[in-house]
């Protein structure tokens, strides 16, 4: 594949583009629409929330924009390729190389140690064994885990495991992160400090970021906010 990245009018490159994409759930009971007629574009190093009521469709978008899923109609364009024409090997490997992803509940294998888990993403990549650890030993150092490489993530705190899931997400030096509530789990502080790295990856190494959250006071710090109800955009504000 090659990469077709396009710059908008601002002079900013387009890196994700989602054209009146839709998303019908079947069900015995009937059809949910559950997505209608989505239309937005994200540039490089944007830092986007996604804010809406349980059940207005949050979480299904966020799987689109990261290929988890794909929609009942509509286009999502990355890198100027539309998904829908490639196949699963093509998808697959879009979303290994070009997108990231970090949960609320960390999701990281126990039974293993804090360097291991961040370079999974590398190792079902191909990354061969010397890059992948030079890769992990330069992010335990940027997000100050690097005296944990050889814990079991049960033997650290809330804030530290989404440090590690962070660092597992950058390990394939991805294009977008999206971050499904990071912070949801966390104390207050413990967000903050998560949120603010976050945004640090945003503005030092034009990462974008995508996050899905129900803290208004985080969203707001964002660049730009999309509230979503009933499957609908309701409103875009740019902060």
């Amino acid at each position: 594949m090659n990469n077709k990245k396009k710059e908008n009018k601002n002079g900013n490159i387009v890196v994700m583009e989602l054209k009146n994409i839709t998303k019908i759930f079947e069900s015995p009971a009937g059809e949910s629409v559950v997505l209608k007629d989505i239309n937005f574009k994200i540039n490089r190093g944007d830092f986007i929330s996604i804010v809406g009521p349980s059940g207005s469709g949050k979480t299904t978008l966020l799987n689109i924009i990261g290929v988890l899923d794909k929609p009942t109609s509509g286009e999502v364009i990355i890198n100027g390729f539309n998904i829908l024409s490639l196949n699963e090997s093509e998808i697959a490997q879009m979303r290994n190389n070009l997108i990231g992803f970090i949960f609320q509940s960390f999701n990281l294998i126990n039974r293993t140690s804090v360097r291991k888990n961040i370079e999974i993403p590398a190792i079902i990549m191909g990354m061969n064994r010397s890059l992948r650890h030079y890769r992990s030993q330069k992010l335990l150092e940027l997000l100050e885990i690097k005296d944990k490489a050889e814990y079991k993530p049960l033997n650290l705190s809330g804030g530290q495991q989404q440090r590690v899931a962070i660092a597992r997400a950058l390990i394939n030096d991805p294009t977008i992160v999206l971050a499904d509530e990071p912070t949801g789990n966390l104390d207050t502080k413990t967000g903050k400090e998560v949120f603010n790295l976050l945004k640090m990856l945003t503005k030092k190494y034009k990462k974008t970021i995508i996050i899905v959250t129900h803290n208004q006071e985080l969203a707001v710090e964002t660049d730009k906010t999309i509230f979503i109800r009933d499957g609908k955009i309701e409103k875009e504000i740019i902060n």
